[in-house]
């Protein structure tokens, strides 16, 4: 912590304390309550009063646009009024934090008046012991009950800050274990002040100065964020020594873990080793991996990097670190028109695509089989002209031939049978037409041959034996003829749709009708009709009778 001396004299204790602001920032959420990304809280003590809050946005600006989050600052600790916050200040910073929500007012309180008075150890043990007992209650409740009343009962309380040190009358060492139960009775009286929502800061100095920091650690329940002030001093002799020194900056982030609070840094810059880049680079980038709650650079001289020109090198390190990255302006690219180059039509040959004939495969033409009708003859009977007589059989007594009388021609009426079930004649055997079994047709097609039916011929009509006339010579009658086999008439044969019907062959052409005996012959036909349907069936018949009158026969009358 900076020495007094550097400190203006004439000012009130309260004056002092706001010297010290450029480490102050609001308490937040803590790191697991924010949104993952957002950027860590961070402000810079300029002033303790009214010009403290008109300089955020210039340090804004020339940090380009950077946000400026926390405002920190101190009540002066010189008497009991500044310590209840009887000071007009608090109304400009309260003012300011309410401007915008995620804002941080961040203000450390000290525990006992004339705070730097460099007051004896025995005389703060006596302070302490009465503090503990409760003496000094009443100020505290009239602190919260005055940071309610602005508006701003978040405020994050570091109090006792540096307690580890020599410096402050509220300092540990002359008795930690009353100045534990001192802390727990300020939080506890505060925390019963309806309305406030204040949160507890315990930073102690780096390293081990008067004494171990930890030992005056007062509890978790009384705790919310563990912070610390780091300047660049002893002990240690680099950023290194600082990080591994006992109670330094890796110890203060463990117990943190250890003890489940988020860290802070309310006061760090530089000290006693002048412009420094390096410690300012290696701090920020400790900032950036432990993501502390908050943390605020003292920015005033020695410590400063903006209101203090003594710290070029260290300035630019800051700045650089801090700006947000924003585009740059956005330069139109010139458009180059790409030169556009013919690409040369090369003709493809044509290659005439050889025509291959497709063989044809014939389709063979099959005829559809004509089968002819048999043409059945009408039976014409013969009408007789010449009357034929009727022989005179000689019976046995008679010793001569009587001459007989000459007999009148008796045409005999043509007979139409009834269809009579034929004497036992074999019936004609028919052959069945023999069909060529289907070939599949090659090129050629064969024709196929359909077997002509075979029409038997009739078989001739037995001949009669000749009757013995008796005296009355009764006409012969007519004999009835033997059935004449009909003609076959062949069934079409219908092809397979694959095989090819035959051509069928010509038929051979029946046998023609036996023309009528002549005249005077010894053979008498009578035609026979059948009627139509059965004289188309079986053709024209007749029945014959052979007569032999010769004079061999003994039939001859003369």
């Amino acid at each position: 912590m900076p020495t007094p001396r550097r400190r203006l004299a004439s000012t009130c204790i309260g004056t002092v304390t706001a010297g010290l602001l450029a480490t102050g920032a609001a308490l937040a959420a803590p790191e697991e309550d924010r949104p993952e990304g957002s950027d860590i809280a961070m402000g810079a003590y300029l002033d303790y009063g009214p010009p403290g809050v008109a300089r955020i946005p210039h340090l804004s600006s020339w940090l380009g646009g950077k946000e400026i989050r926390v405002g920190h600052t101190y009540l002066p600790g010189d008497s009991w009024a500044g310590i209840e916050g009887r000071v007009s200040f608090l109304d400009d910073w309260a003012e300011w934090r309410q401007e915008e929500d995620d804002r941080m007012f961040v203000l450390n309180v000290p525990m006992q008046e004339r705070n730097e008075a460099r007051v004896p150890d025995y005389r703060v043990a006596q302070l302490i012991r009465a503090g503990a007992q409760g003496r000094y209650d009443r100020h505290f409740r009239e602190l919260g009950e005055r940071l309610v009343e602005l508006g701003v009962p978040d405020t994050v309380i570091v109090l006792g800050w540096e307690m580890n040190g020599v410096t402050y009358t509220h300092r540990c060492a002359p008795d930690p274990e009353n100045w534990k139960a001192y802390w727990r009775r300020i939080v506890n009286t505060m925390r019963a002040v309806p309305g406030q929502k204040f949160k507890f800061d315990f930073a102690p100095n780096r390293g081990t100065d008067a004494i171990g920091w930890t030992k005056c650690y007062p509890g978790d329940d009384v705790v919310d964020v563990i912070g610390m002030d780091s300047y660049d001093q002893g002990p240690g002799q680099d950023f290194d020594d600082q990080i591994t020194q006992p109670y330094g900056l890796r110890h203060h982030v463990d117990f943190a873990k250890a003890h489940g609070k988020p860290v802070s840094y309310p006061e760090w810059g530089l000290f006693r080793r002048g412009d420094n880049p390096e410690y300012v680079r290696r701090m920020l980038k400790w900032i950036q991996q432990h993501k502390p709650l908050y943390h605020t650079i003292t920015d005033y001289c020695p410590h400063g990097v903006w209101q203090c020109k003594d710290n070029p090198q260290s300035a630019k390190v800051f700045r650089d670190a801090l700006t947000p990255e924003r585009p740059g302006p956005v330069v139109p690219t010139p458009v180059v028109p790409t030169p556009v180059v013919p690409t040369p039509v090369v003709p493809t040959p044509v290659v005439p695509t050889p025509v291959v004939p497709t063989p044809q495969v014939p389709t063979p033409q099959v005829p559809t089989p004509q089968v002819p009708t048999p043409p059945v003859p009408t039976p014409q009977v013969p009408t007789p002209e010449v009357p034929v007589p009727t022989p005179v059989v000689p019976t046995p007594e008679a010793t001569e031939p009587t001459p007989a009388p000459t007999p009148s021609p008796v045409a005999p009426s043509p007979l139409v049978p009834t269809p009579v079930t034929p004497t036992p004649v074999p019936s004609p055997v028919v052959p069945s037409p023999v069909v060529p079994s289907p070939v599949v047709p090659l090129p050629v097609t064969p024709s196929p041959l359909v077997p002509t039916p075979e029409v038997p011929e009739p078989e001739p009509a037995p001949e009669p034996t000749p009757a013995v006339p008796t005296p009355q010579a009764p006409a012969p009658s007519p004999v009835t003829p033997a059935p004449v086999p009909s003609p076959v008439v062949p069934s079409p044969v219908t092809p397979s749709p694959v095989v090819p019907k035959p051509e069928p062959t010509p038929p051979k052409p029946l046998p023609e009708p036996t023309p009528p005996p002549p005249v005077n012959s010894k053979q008498w036909c009578v035609p026979l009709n059948f009627g139509e349907w059965l004289s188309k069936l079986v053709g024209k018949q007749a029945v014959c009778i052979k007569l032999d009158f010769g004079k061999g026969s003994g039939l001859w009358p003369f």
